[in-house]
């Protein structure tokens, strides 16, 4: 998954070991399938295709994730869009990168949008050559899920499951305390900005911190709008929780997709959530810290 991952189960020796297992090959799997870094994988053969031009027959667990990316860029008025990792192409996350030519980041824009392709399960069609996808914000969060229902199907009834800081709790702790989850404050590394008490939830963070350049004093984010090809520039973090951590992975990009509206879009949602902006004001339902019943 290209981050630190962490399992911690409570369970008899037995059960554990095998939904430990069970998840790790669950997790493999899916990287195999769905990396844009292997070359072997299914996601590069679809974005063989799409760079030619052409279509697809897809299996239903791809199928089922097409259909939550349509849904994600209809509700995100198009910012939620699965072809704009195109853009990457143009910037570099490093600490030597300067800025992209702007001509460059147009140019790759002809190739980013939804609409652009036609989707008709289990049928993917690329009318326009040279396009691609990138199930980032998506795959990693069905992960997530995935290993909490794998280990909830083996008998495990208390932990957690941590892909790269998103998160879901299997249960109450084995004391029957929620489990505390400590938000990452996105200026003050080891830092928690907020300690969240959880039961049976996840929780997904989106943030200009991780993979970020700073270029004459200002701060870049990985994070890119479709509609500009630029990087978002108001909120320094969103932590969304909810009960599945694909919806509050989603959640929490959109918002910070959203940029200055990304507040009140959250609050319209109706999720419990969580924003820092760039000034350092802190926002959102769970601003106080909040707990869920177990």
């Amino acid at each position: 998954m290209g981050s630190p991952c962490e399992l911690v189960l409570y369970a008899a020796e037995d059960a554990g070991g095998q939904a430990a297992n069970a998840v790790r090959a669950d997790i493999e799997r899916l990287e195999a399938r769905y990396s844009r870094y292997r070359p072997d994988s299914l996601l590069s053969r679809i974005n063989a295709i799409a760079a030619q031009g052409g279509r697809i027959e897809v299996d239903a667990e791809t199928a089922s994730l097409l259909e939550y990316a349509a849904t994600c860029h209809a509700q995100s008025d198009g910012l939620f869009d699965v072809t704009s990792g195109i853009l990457r192409r143009a910037w570099r996350f490093t600490d030597d990168a300067t800025l992209p030519d702007a001509a460059h980041i147009d140019a790759l824009l002809d190739f980013v949008g939804w609409h652009k392709l036609v989707w008709r399960a289990p049928v993917l069609e690329f009318p326009l050559a040279g396009m691609e996808l990138d199930f980032g914000g998506i795959v990693k969060e069905y992960a997530v899920d995935r290993a909490a229902t794998l280990c909830m199907e083996h008998g495990v009834t208390a932990g957690i499951v941590n892909l790269g800081g998103d998160v879901r709790v299997i249960g109450a702790r084995p004391d029957g305390e929620r489990w505390r989850v400590g938000v990452a404050h996105p200026r003050a590394a080891g830092a928690a900005v907020r300690t969240l008490a959880l039961c049976g939830q996840a929780i997904a963070t989106s943030g200009d911190y991780e993979r970020c350049m700073v270029v004459d004093g200002v701060r870049y984010a990985h994070l890119l709008s479709p509609r500009t090809g630029w990087p978002v520039r108001q909120l320094a973090a969103v932590s969304v929780v909810a009960d599945l951590c694909v919806l509050a992975g989603s959640a929490s990009t959109i918002a910070m997709l959203k940029d200055a509206e990304g507040p009140a879009w959250l609050e319209a949602l109706g999720l419990p959530h969580l924003w820092v902006d760039t000034a350092g004001r802190v926002g959102g339902s769970l601003a106080a810290a909040a707990t869920s019943d177990c």
